[in-house]
């Protein structure tokens, strides 16, 4: 253990994380930071990364901020960065904390707004990248096919014939009752 004191809360690029965490995991709880790429951090720092977090030191922590925020001068390579060609300045670029969620609302708010296919998609909420939505990806309601014809199948017998009985006597009464106003105002003229 070095000569400075164990810290219990460390702060890297505006995130507290802390000290009893291991390395690599206490670096990718940094939004934007994968296993991968803190790993690719601590080789390249050669730094241990089964020590916790709060034996670094604060020429350490700032190294790793360093890197964290300007990955390209470390010597990564731009397929490691999470937005390369970035639409506006066309630089690779890596993106942190809340920067990513702010990002992702204007490229689909540019979609809609040009009228792309993945803007009409994203304005729908359907699948944009092409998997299928036949039986996947439902959101809402129950989707199937509607049932045709009787809720329910007549029994043949007591319970269905009383039914069928009254429906035509039913049909037959507003008939009765249309003739009777008609005939009433003729019978009054006479």
């Amino acid at each position: 253990m070095s000569t400075q004191e164990y810290r219990h809360i460390v702060r890297i690029v505006g995130n507290d994380i802390r000290g009893e965490k291991k390395m690599v995991i206490g670096l990718t709880q940094i939004k934007g930071l994968g296993y991968n790429f803190a790993t690719a951090i601590l080789d390249t720092l050669k730094i241990n990364p089964n020590s916790n977090i709060g034996n670094l030191t604060d020429e350490n922590v700032q190294a790793i901020e360093k890197l964290i925020t300007d990955p390209i001068a470390g010597n990564f390579p731009a397929w490691f960065l999470n937005r390369r060609k970035d639409i506006e300045t066309g630089a690779n670029l890596h993106l942190l904390t809340s920067d990513i969620p702010f990002t992702l609302r204007n490229d689909i708010e540019r979609e809609r707004i040009t009228a792309s296919w993945r803007g009409y998609r994203h304005l729908s909420g359907l699948k944009v990248r092409g998997q299928r939505t036949r039986t996947s990806g439902r959101k809402g309601g129950a989707v199937g096919v509607a049932k045709g014809g009787m809720a329910a199948p007549v029994k043949k017998g007591g319970a269905g014939a009383p039914a069928a009985a009254a429906a035509p006597a039913a049909a037959a009464a507003p008939a009765a009752a249309a003739e009777t106003p008609a005939a009433a105002p003729a019978e009054k003229k006479e």
